[in-house]
């Protein structure tokens, strides 16, 4: 499956910003140069996730391992360009997934583990996926068992069931199966690999198709602002389903052959353990997290971080005090991340951005003429603001705008959607993020809003109607809406605003939440606040105004 035209092919490997890599030929490449080196390692409380030890593989191990599967995968009828969703925690299964479905030409949609069928069955209406890989068990959850229940007919391929890494278990018939299917198939940078999810402003879940060189464009970019090195070992305690994990980490890993560390779900002692222990180069954390080691410097002096070079933030504004913090007290230079599924990729660092209060809250404007910033991400994209209504470009500092972005890392558009109002008329995806020109001189981007209703809940973005349209067979209400307010940790919550119909009992956040659970709605969007209404406010065309709700609870 390819997205994207020829001549966006030919144009963007005409300026050496794409190639012929994939994923798989990476790992060929560090299997040969670095065999026994560290590719991946589980993180230690494994066997209290899923009941299982915690795995190390070097590259060798991991090009062994993904061979096995592919081989498993392609018994089933997995082969060039089925679609193949996949539910795991972040251990060491889910990246050979990656490796082996590159190497069968699939594409893999990962989705959270914290999604219910709810969610699993709005994405795979959408996806319309061949099969579906999961793990018999994630803590108390029968995850497969779930999956196949919300899924019906999709077949559901379980670790601990129909899958293996052992090699023991694949027999002779299989490995000469998937020779010959790997000997026919065309290794193409620009087939698509990965279709991730973002949330659209309907309600409806958008699939984000993107290829290998859309992948390396990002690897680069992430790499570039962490400064990654050669062999090193990253950190990542992201989901690896979205831009932050697969571009920042999966993709950049396999290309400089770092080891990969893994941390699901984030738990915070165990975290500065591995990174103690592991020896992490570098790692990104939530801003919750790096502001509370901020605060107690006897924590960070409990371990010692002696390797670790540098850290990503992101998804919130970060603290000018903690970066000055950190890169004075500690010694440890803080990067503000921003990105999406889509190909955003910003990046704030001590090199552009030497002040803590420039890099706690602007990024630069790469890709922008006349900027003084140089070097691969300058290079590998371009950014513009314009007025959201008019279309127009806006170059003045301090005027509000939607952040537009072209490039190498952007994608060549959703899942079955036509790309009305996705792209500008030449050729840049409107992010949906209001930003404005600001900094003296004025080369930089500050983020003050968004032109989409998506409430980001600790990094997870959430669509407000989506729950609003659930909220509407609630019984007993005359109107529902839900909204976010601010939250010091998480950065957004939701609150449950609601209109009682006359005469009916009031509900209670709790009730609200049974009946959302019961729907099939994932835990991370149940409200956490409930707000008792006589009326929701609408705009003249009867819609909601979520800014007014915002206002009326705060």
């Amino acid at each position: 499956m390819r997205t994207t035209p020829q001549t966006r092919i030919d144009e963007l490997t005409g300026l050496g910003l794409w190639g012929e890599d994939t994923l798989h030929s990476l790992l060929a490449t560090q299997a040969l140069q670095r065999p026994g080196a560290l590719a991946v390692a589980d993180q230690p409380n494994r066997e209290e996730l899923t009941g299982d030890a915690p795995r190390r593989l070097s590259f060798a191990d991991l090009e062994e391992a993904s061979d096995t599967l592919a081989a498993s995968l392609l018994k089933y009828g997995i082969g060039a360009d089925s679609k193949v969703m996949a539910q795991l925690p972040n251990i060491s299964e889910l990246v050979v997934c990656y490796f082996a479905l590159s190497k069968l030409g699939a594409i893999i949609s990962p989705v959270p583990v914290q999604y219910g069928s709810h969610e699993l069955q709005s994405l795979a209406g959408a996806l319309k996926p061949d099969a579906m890989i999961s793990i018999t068990r994630f803590r108390d959850q029968e995850l497969a068992a779930h999956a196949a229940e919300a899924l019906g007919e999709v077949p559901v391929l379980a670790f601990g069931s129909e899958l293996t890494l052992e090699a023991d278990n694949v027999d002779r018939a299989a490995t000469d199966a998937l020779a010959t299917h790997r000997a026919a198939l065309d290794d193409d940078a620009n087939r698509t690999i990965t279709v991730c999810w973002t949330s659209g402003t309907t309600g409806t879940p958008k699939g984000v198709p993107r290829s290998h060189n859309m992948w390396m464009a990002t690897a680069r970019t992430s790499a570039n602002a962490g400064d990654y090195r050669e062999a090193e070992i990253l950190l990542n305690p992201f989901p690896l389903v979205n831009m932050a994990a697969v571009g920042g980490f999966l993709y950049a890993a396999a290309l400089l052959g770092c080891g990969l560390v893994l941390h699901h779900p984030l738990d915070p002692a165990l975290f500065l353990t591995q990174m103690q222990q592991e020896k992490i180069n570098f790692t990104i954390a939530p801003p919750a997290l790096l502001n509370q080691l901020a605060k107690s410097p006897e924590m960070w002096k409990q371990f010692d971080f002696t390797a670790l070079r540098a850290i990503g933030s992101g998804s919130a504004p970060l603290a000018p005090e903690m970066i000055a913090t950190f890169e004075q007290d500690y010694g440890k230079p803080i990067i503000n991340y921003y990105g999406s599924n889509e190909g955003i990729s910003l990046f704030s660092t001590p090199e552009t951005a030497p002040g803590p209060e420039v890099r706690a809250t602007m990024f630069p404007r790469y890709g922008v003429e006349g900027m003084p910033f140089s070097g691969i991400t300058h290079d590998t994209v371009r950014s513009k603001v314009i007025d959201p209504d008019s279309g127009a470009d806006i170059t003045t500092p301090g005027k509000p705008g939607e952040l537009c972005f072209a490039g190498a890392t952007v994608f060549d558009g959703y899942l079955g959607d036509t790309g009305e109002e996705v792209f500008t008329a030449d050729g840049y995806f409107r992010t949906g993020d209001l930003v404005e020109i600001c900094g003296d001189p004025p080369n930089y981007y500050r983020i003050v809003g968004r032109c989409k209703d998506i409430i980001n809940r600790g990094g997870m973005k959430i669509s407000p109607s989506e729950i609003d349209t659930l909220l509407e067979g609630f019984p007993g209400l005359a109107e529902a809406a839900v909204c976010a307010y601010p939250d010091d940790k998480l950065g957004e919550k939701i609150c449950a605003c609601v209109v009682p119909l006359p005469g009916e009992d009031v509900p209670t956040l709790g009730t609200i939440c049974d009946y959302l659970l019961e729907h099939g709605i994932a835990k991370f969007k149940l409200p956490e606040r409930i707000e008792i209404m006589s009326a929701l406010p609408r705009n003249p065309m009867n819609k909601v105004v979520r800014t007014a709700l915002q206002d009326a609870i705060s």
